[in-house]
């Protein structure tokens, strides 16, 4: 009988990262699905998300995706990347700046940006690093960017 090997994490760790590297994620398409899924978790069933009628009379024309889920889609992006896989400790704060509409149906991408990593000064086996995100749709248009200090395991 064959025994399943311990798990070991792929992430990078905190001195693997490098100030100004970048990172490209894959790319989503944002489907009614996650909208509907979202307003039922959150009961945000605000029209522009929820009502085609409504929308269609909107800025808009149709129906847009809540904010916060494009924020929760940025760092779930961000982790499919996996140099946060087995290594991120805490996420420590999240600053996102809406910039433009995502639609239903449209598809985004990040670029992530190590703006900062800082070592922890009380305990050794962690550090801070800031991940600066510019969430783009299908059309290269930025729709959002954010911050998000990330506490990573040390090797």
């Amino acid at each position: 009988m064959s025994t399943i090997p311990e798990y070991k994490p792929i992430g990078k760790y905190f001195e693997e990262f490098k100030v100004g590297e970048v990172f490209v994620t894959p790319a989503r398409t944002i489907t009614e699905t996650d909208v509907v899924t979202f307003a039922w978790i959150s009961a945000d069933w605000n029209p522009p998300h929820t009502d085609a009628v409504h929308a269609s009379k909107t800025i808009f024309k149709e129906r847009l995706a809540h904010g916060p889920l494009i924020a929760s889609a940025t760092i779930g992006l961000l982790f499919r990347t996996g140099i946060l896989d087995g290594t991120s400790m805490a996420l420590l704060d999240m600053q996102y700046k809406f910039l433009g509409p995502v639609l239903i149906g449209d598809t985004i991408r990040v670029a992530v940006e190590i703006a900062e990593a800082r070592p922890s000064t009380t305990k050794p086996d962690r550090g801070v690093v800031v991940f600066r995100t510019r969430t783009y749709n299908q059309n290269d248009v930025l729709v959002g960017e954010g911050s998000w200090p990330i506490m990573m395991a040390r090797r």
